[in-house]
């Protein structure tokens, strides 16, 4: 069964930090694009970050670069969000995702975009950052 369970979502005040987490299961690390995006309320889809294993590359957004880190644990079925120096304007649900390989390659510009575009995704976590 194909499953992508988000976790680690919090309130925090600005500039503090929190890590997201997704268990994926049914998805191939090889074989998969896997990544975040995220929404806030009465705003579009913003791709997050993207990693892939067949790869060997990570990609962000330009709104979280050098701030946030994505990484894996493949032996844990683990894919992890690192969010640092908060702001309130990343207050969105984030949703961990998981896409094709031949239809998303992650090093490409614009490729986090993708992830929301097609495939797979879980039902989200809420961050909300707030003073």
């Amino acid at each position: 069964e194909e499953l992508l369970v988000e976790s680690g979502g919090g309130s925090v005040q600005p500039g503090e930090s929190l890590t997201l987490s997704c268990l994926v299961a049914g998805f191939s690390f090889k074989e998969y694009v896997i990544g975040w995006f995220r929404q806030a309320p009465g705003k579009d889809r913003e791709g997050v970050s993207c990693f892939s294993a067949s790869e060997s590359s990570t990609n962000y957004g330009d709104s979280v670069k050098g701030r946030f880190t994505i990484s894996s644990d493949e032996s844990k079925r683990m894919v992890y969000l690192e969010m640092n120096s908060l702001q309130p304007e990343d207050t969105a649900v984030y949703h961990c995702a998981a896409r094709s390989r031949w239809n998303l390659r992650c090093s490409n510009s614009g490729a986090v975009d993708g992830l929301f575009r097609g495939g797979y995704w879980g039902e989200g976590v809420q961050v909300t950052v707030d003073v």
